[in-house]
């Protein structure tokens, strides 16, 4: 771990330390994205309920009014009651009610709402899961920087003091001037380096405060590389069980067989019940204002101009698209599990040499800058173990964010990065 801690300068109170954590929560509960999946997702539920609603009954009501030019009424034989068949203001009013009994065209349309909501859900944990993936990254990579500006500020102060030092050297005619010129391009190149990381620094934390949607009014801390099962861990397995584009997939190619099951379904005839009952000021040859009737239909469709074979080659043809796309989901999880771990383990081995190559560069800074004070080495010599020592930091740190960057790769290849427990 790269400990810089004590050479920093000390972060201000007033500016509040967002850890790893809060970033994450923050982006579940703000992030624009998350929340327009899940707007989405509360569309896709509806999807059962609308196939059941054409199962369901369907209750209908209706009234008019009618201004006739003329009224017609007759007696029947042998009674002196008028019935009025047409009034000058007629009223009317009506109730139906219609019940699909036997509908087999909507039986496999019910299953594949509720696989449909399915593949939503899965889809919206995907989009969840990349959204946070995206966040810890931007995460990692602010804090690599604001580690980057400590380094950059304790370079800067190594120069500055190389400089002092030069200068009262060469006013006391023990170097030449070359040297003090070095030393303050040495001073200079620290300055703009310093600049160089703090303005990355500010991106970097303006992308991370827009993804979790809070001011960029806060620090950060570098958190360990995160922790990665051990090889013995099947971790393909673990994708091809956990990740939600795998499942996703496969609940794709259930709702294209699905699909195609319900073409064959509308091959069958349907059966309905219907009731009605009206009423009206006009009592009609029957005597009475009101009346209902009741009945069943039957519907059989015997030929439709083929479209029903149209149907079912395009379904079929869907089908075996779902199931192409469900085993390259398979495929794609299973070699992404395997070139992030080789990633991985090449961010670690690099990681442990820049840490090596950092320590032997800070102890030959310190032995020359000793050597040097003795008037044993030259400046061009503490000027290249300078250099050396700025390369090294800035190595080192970028190392240790390629192997948490890779490390976050192979928890989300593998299904296990903000997995719902």
């Amino acid at each position: 771990m790269i400990a810089l801690l004590a050479l920093t300068l000390t972060v201000s109170a007033a500016t509040p330390v967002l850890t790893l954590d809060e970033a994450l929560q923050a982006a579940r509960e703000h992030n624009l994205d998350i929340q327009a999946a899940r707007a989405r997702l509360q569309q896709a539920q509806l999807l059962s309920n609308r196939a059941w609603a054409a199962y369901l009954p369907t209750v209908a009501v209706g009234a008019a009014y009618t201004r006739n030019s003329a009224e017609a009424a007759f007696s029947l034989p042998g009674t002196t009651t008028s019935i009025v068949i047409q009034p000058y203001n007629q009223l009317a009013g009506q109730a139906e009610l219609r019940q699909a009994l036997i509908a087999p065209s909507l039986w496999p349309a019910i299953r594949n709402a509720g696989i449909a909501e399915d593949v939503a859900e899965l889809s919206t944990e995907s989009v969840r899961r990349d959204i946070l993936f995206v966040v810890a990254q931007a995460y990692f990579a602010a804090a690599s920087f604001q580690e980057a500006i400590r380094a950059a500020e304790y370079l800067l102060e190594v120069n500055k003091a190389r400089e002092s030092d030069t200068q009262k050297r060469f006013d006391a005619g023990t170097v030449t001037r070359v040297a003090l010129l070095r030393a303050q391009l040495d001073r200079a190149r620290a300055e703009q380096d310093l600049v160089r990381a703090r303005n990355a620094y500010a991106s970097a934390k303006l992308a991370l405060s827009t993804l979790i949607q809070r001011p960029p009014e806060f620090s950060l801390e570098l958190p360990p590389v995160p922790e990665v099962p051990s090889n013995d861990v099947d971790l393909v397995k673990q994708a091809l069980e956990q990740r939600p584009d795998v499942a996703a997939a496969r609940r794709n190619l259930d709702l294209a067989v699905g699909r195609r099951q319900g073409v064959w379904f509308s091959y069958a005839p349907s059966v309905g019940f219907s009731g009605v009952y009206r009423i009206s000021n006009a009592t009609g040859f029957t005597g009475k204002n009101d009346s209902w009737a009741l009945g069943l239909s039957a519907q059989w469709v015997l030929w439709d101009g083929g479209l029903r074979e149209i149907n079912l080659r395009e379904e079929s043809a869907r089908v075996a698209e779902a199931t192409a796309q469900s085993k390259l989901a398979e495929s794609r999880a299973t070699e992404e599990v395997s070139r992030s771990r080789l990633d991985y383990e090449n961010a670690r081995a690099n990681l442990a040499k820049a840490e090596e190559a950092l320590g032997l560069a800070r102890e030959t800074q310190r032995l020359t800058e000793i050597s040097f004070k003795a008037g044993v080495a030259t400046y061009l010599e503490v000027a290249d173990a300078n250099s050396s020592l700025t390369s090294s930091e800035v190595n080192a740190i970028s190392e240790r964010l390629q192997t948490s960057l890779a490390a976050l790769r192979l928890l989300r290849s593998a299904g296990l990065f903000e997995a719902k427990q």
